[in-house]
């Protein structure tokens, strides 16, 4: 079955041009040879095709945080203590608290922010990356579309670290009762900001490489 060639309209990486991250200036790239460092003209940002070495500084912040959620779940994110009796708690221990107290509603809300969430930006963000690796020209909108809510999660990661402190302000029992923050918050907090960061450091661009390579794609 014969190939069609499908007309691309020009990018600004074929036409020789740099889009500014910080005002979105077109800037024409200079003819020189070698490596040069180019800056905005007007807000003097540095200007990139893409973001230097996105993929590996992706992948580093992505098991990074995937690292540090192993301890977030395992161990304590509060410590409360009662008329002399300490009881820990992590994210899942809290659920089920209020699952046996009858508290679906906020069972459902600490499990969806604290644990789907977390889970799922890093599986999409691993999806993404293992993708644009192997120069997948698969469903390209709806993997930009993923990368955009992801983001767009990233921005409300840290509805995550709220959860742990509305949980440590519902467990308080009264005078009697003291709650202290555990070691798991810390490493916690370490997914959301890591995670938040990893999907600023991925290029969405790189995306559509695959398909721009050969300036030609099947008719179907």
């Amino acid at each position: 079955m014969a190939m069609t060639r499908v007309h691309v309209d020009p990018t600004a990486a074929r036409s020789g041009l740099f889009n500014c991250h910080g005002c979105s200036l077109l800037v024409r790239r200079p003819s020189v040879v070698g490596r040069v460092h180019v800056r905005c003209p007007r807000c003097g940002a540095l200007l990139h095709l893409r973001k230097p070495n996105s993929i590996a500084r992706t992948w580093a912040l992505l098991i990074a945080a995937t690292i540090f959620y192993i301890p977030a779940n395992l161990l304590p994110v509060t410590i409360t203590t009662y008329l002399g009796s300490t009881q820990p708690d992590t994210i899942m221990s809290g659920v089920i608290f209020f699952m046996q107290t009858g508290s679906w509603g906020i069972a459902l809300i600490i499990f969806v922010a604290s644990i789907v969430v977390p889970i799922a930006k890093l599986i999409a963000l691993g999806g993404l990356l293992l993708s644009v690796q192997r120069r997948s020209r698969w469903r390209p909108e709806e993997r930009t579309r993923l990368y955009r809510i992801t983001e767009l999660v990233g921005r409300w990661s840290m509805l995550d670290v709220f959860v742990v402190t509305v949980l440590v302000a519902l467990v308080r029992l009264g005078y009697l009762t003291t709650i202290e923050a555990g070691p798991g918050v810390v490493y916690f907090a370490a997914v959301v900001v890591i995670s938040m960061i990893a999907a600023m450091t991925f290029d969405p661009r790189l995306i559509w490489d695959a398909l721009e390579k050969n300036d030609e794609s099947p008719a179907h």
